[in-house]
């Protein structure tokens, strides 16, 4: 057993001796209330592509301090430290290291490690750093994995607000996360089980946070852990936007995550590889009648960037996408409205990278566009489109998706978009006006390539 949790007991056991004053918290959320917390998909940034499970405190200011500075302004707002912030010995790489030496208060919650988050010395948590993000005009997440943590029920640490229940008799071992052992399932219908996510969610809001990730939890899909989530966030009296990872997210509980989330993986985790990109095309067509107000299909992270500097695939380098594949992976996400979650390290972008993620037009389709739906995938060919009631305006993006040939893409602006007589095609990422068109809209894009249009009378 790892003795770190005791550090932090020597300064609480008098006051947990002594019992805990009654926490004041305002009334709970209404049902569905959550939906509103992200009308819009979410935009930010988060660790894993670049650090991985090794993320440190300056780091992370670093990227906030560079989403203040030049993304804030186009919506982009969520920091988010991913996974395995409370081990203070974690690598790229180390998942399951039997030297992991974790960190947990008295109630078996993990709190971060100090040698990488130094604000969070005495007990305080990511206050401190949450409050440094949310100085500069943004948003702070966390990640987790779903479940108890084991030392929490191999040290039988009580389950705050439980009286006289341990974590040792809220688990299971059936179902345990098979690539990272640090938690146990919780069993839903034993006593305590609801308390200890009400204990975290607590801890989370008395720190600021504004969006947690939650891990090992949609495949296979594990609905009575959402169901607890939910209500302990709705109980926490902070807005705090669920995320719900990895993919693939079984179509069949759509109506439920709908309800229980406002985003959640369609795939495993996307990066710098072509296929992942034909990957996810194949199995966003599931997802289309989904996409709405406050609960959004994810593509999951953005492989943009440099990426991989302590991270789990590959060196050190620039994404090894090319520019043609970065601009169709950004059509994709924008067009069908995916959370928008960066996965490079932002101070590193080029001014290539950075334009990606400062398009007006690009960003006002994907925070406005409405209806999106695939019209056509087939012989290589992706067309996909949306519509913005606010202004009128089509959105389309065709996609070549072979490896050997150009290809004649075209949509009939009648018979697929719905116009009559002449209208003005403009393409988005250059603002240049492609003049008149009527008929059928026509373009020969090279493997790989993309266009995106915006189409208006």
């Amino acid at each position: 057993m790892k003795k770190h949790f005791l550090t932090l007991l020597a300064g609480t056991a008098i006051l947990a001796s002594c019992g805990t004053p009654k926490e004041n918290k305002p009334e709970p959320f209404r049902p569905g209330e959550f939906k509103e917390w992200a009308e819009t998909p979410p935009m930010g940034w988060n660790s894993w592509d670049c650090y991985g499970p090794t993320v440190e405190e300056h780091e992370v200011k670093a990227n906030a301090d560079y989403m203040a500075e030049n993304l804030k302004q186009y919506g982009w707002e969520y920091v988010v430290v991913d996974i395995r912030w409370f081990v203070e010995n974690d690598k790229a790489g180390g998942y399951n290291q039997t030297d992991a030496r974790y960190v947990l208060d008295e109630y078996g919650r993990y709190m971060p490690a100090v040698n990488r988050f130094p604000s969070a010395a005495d007990g305080k948590g990511f206050k401190e750093l949450a409050d440094y993000v949310h100085s500069k005009g943004l948003k702070f997440g966390i990640h987790i994995m779903r479940g108890v943590p084991k030392e929490a029920v191999e040290n039988r640490l009580p389950v705050k607000g439980a009286e006289g229940i341990t974590a040792d008799e809220i688990y299971s071992t059936e179902l345990q996360c098979r690539w990272l052992r640090d938690n146990y399932t919780i069993v839903a219908d034993k006593p305590g089980a609801q308390e200890y996510y009400n204990s975290i969610f607590d801890l989370y809001a008395s720190w600021g946070v504004d969006f947690v990730k939650i891990d090992d939890i949609t495949r296979p899909y594990h609905l009575p852990e959402i169901e607890l989530i939910r209500k302990a966030i709705d109980q926490c009296g902070r807005p705090i936007v669920l995320s719900l990872s990895p993919g693939k997210t079984p179509i069949e509980n759509a109506e439920h995550v709908r309800e229980h989330a406002n985003m959640w993986r369609m795939v495993d985790d996307v990066w710098d590889k072509w296929d992942d990109i034909t990957h996810l095309l194949d199995v966003a067509q599931d997802w289309y009648p989904y996409i709405s107000a406050g609960t959004w299909p994810d593509c999951d992270m953005i492989p943009l960037g440099r990426i991989s500097v302590r991270g789990e695939r590959g060196e050190d380098r620039m994404t090894r996408l090319t520019k043609e594949e970065q601009y169709t992976l950004m059509n994709l996400f924008c067009i069908f409205r995916s959370p928008l979650m960066f996965g490079g390290d932002l101070p590193s972008n080029d001014e290539f990278t950075l334009s990606l993620l400062t398009n007006e037009e690009v960003l006002k389709m994907h925070r406005e566009g409405s209806e999106v739906r695939q019209l056509y995938q087939e012989d290589g060919k992706v067309a996909i489109t949306s519509f913005n009631q606010n202004t009128g305006d089509v959105y389309l993006a065709l996609i070549n998706i072979s490896d050997d040939k150009p290809q004649e893409l075209s949509v009939s602006l009648s018979a697929d978009l719905g116009f009559s007589g002449v209208v003005k095609v403009t393409e988005m990422w250059t603002g240049t006006e492609l003049g008149q068109k009527e008929g059928d809209l026509k373009v020969t894009l090279a493997p790989h390539a993309s266009v995106l249009y915006k189409i208006n009378k």
